[in-house]
């Protein structure tokens, strides 16, 4: 993979917003060659175990490589410019490759979790399970489609974590690089892995507290989503143990402002945008702050509305119900406590980067990014 002039655009008037976004959209591709690369190098292995492997693995290629906003490859790169990397040449490439094994821990997360919260759709296509299933169907194999389509989709997301690590491993980093990054590596996977169950706990639980929410989306989201990434591509250029935690209480903010963004587009994002059907975390039941904050609300000031959001979230709504259920938790002032929150921890993420001796390029595209982050429509 090539990372030169050519590849990461031009460096002049690195400070405008076009650059920035220029620079994003050049590591996006490059993290799509990366990944696109490594899929490849994995096929003779692959098609050693057999034609059905080889299908199925084509399946997580498609998955991985059909879309998203590569943001965890982005942090990671963003703090690797931020505690000095090189923006080019063969240490740039080497981390670039490093960074692209971020997809693959998110397409893992992704593939458990739709299969968790039985979604039907992930970026405007049907989910892992869900296609699995139908072809199952169409094929006409015995036993349950459904189950089939499921232990499918365990398969290919613990095969995505799996190659993750291995395309660390082989990324070309230095020997005392994979060193530093190694701990913040395995914390970060304990995390996504922990946090899933918890939200998993959560929901069976019924638990429907501030608290426990905020919780899920700490370690959930934040962790492998801002937090550690940032860390880790600081930590390869070697920044100092200031940096990293300044990084730290900067990630996790804003990963949790992204999550809260989330929640909100969770229920009121535009399908055509989010690929996701309309109001999907109210029929799934996510025990997630907004709806947190409108019960909190509503118990106190209006127990009707309390009840029957009570009563209708995790069940098959109507387009008609998830119209009403949006004018009630807006309603009870929910939106705009969660726009308040994001706000107070974005403009304490750019706080943390004002202070963090990051400069040049790397603090510009950070900078961006945290507003990108916290206000994005998908």
């Amino acid at each position: 993979m090539t990372t030169g002039e050519d590849s990461l655009g031009p460096r002049a008037e690195a400070d405008s917003p076009a650059a920035q976004a220029n620079e994003g959209a050049a590591v996006r591709d490059a993290v799509d060659a990366a990944l696109r690369d490594f899929f490849a190098s994995r096929r003779p292995v692959v098609a050693g175990v057999g034609a059905e492997f080889a299908e199925a693995a084509e399946l997580l290629e498609e998955f991985v490589l059909r879309g998203g906003k590569r943001m965890r490859p982005l942090f990671a790169w963003t703090g690797w410019l931020c505690a000095g990397g090189d923006a080019t040449g063969d240490r740039a490439d080497a981390m670039l490759r490093a960074c692209s094994a971020l997809e693959l821990v998110q397409a893992c997360a992704l593939i458990h979790d739709d299969f968790i919260d039985s979604s039907d759709t992930r970026r405007g296509h049907p989910t892992v399970h869900v296609d699995v299933a139908r072809r199952h169907r169409a094929v006409g194999w015995t036993g349950d489609s459904d189950h089939f389509g499921a232990g499918v989709a365990v398969l290919l997301g613990d095969l995505a974590l799996a190659w993750a690590d291995d395309m660390l491993r082989e990324s070309g980093l230095p020997s005392d690089a994979h060193a530093r990054i190694s701990p913040m590596w395995s914390a970060m996977r304990t995390e996504v892995l922990g946090g899933q169950l918890l939200d998993v706990i959560t929901e069976s639980r019924g638990d429907e507290s501030f608290d426990a929410a905020m919780r899920v989306n700490r370690f959930k989201t934040a962790a492998y989503t801002v937090e550690r990434p940032l860390q880790l591509g600081a930590s390869a250029a070697d920044a100092d143990a200031e940096m990293l935690d300044v990084f730290g209480g900067l990630g996790i903010d804003l990963g949790i402002a992204f999550q809260l963004r989330d929640d909100l587009l969770g229920v009121f994002g535009d399908p055509a945008v989010t690929g996701k059907p309309s109001g999907d975390d109210l029929r799934e039941g996510k025990r997630t702050v907004l709806l947190a904050l409108a019960l909190a609300e509503a118990d106190s000031a209006d127990p009707d509305s309390a009840a029957l959001l009570r009563s209708s979230i995790g069940t098959d709504l109507t387009h008609a119900q998830v119209a009403g259920l949006r004018e009630m938790i807006s309603g009870l002032g929910a939106v705009d406590e969660v726009e308040r929150m994001i706000a107070e921890l974005t403009d304490r993420a750019h706080a943390a980067l004002d202070g963090s001796g990051a400069t040049g390029d790397g603090a510009l595209l950070l900078r961006s990014m945290i507003t990108a982050a916290a206000h994005r429509r998908l």
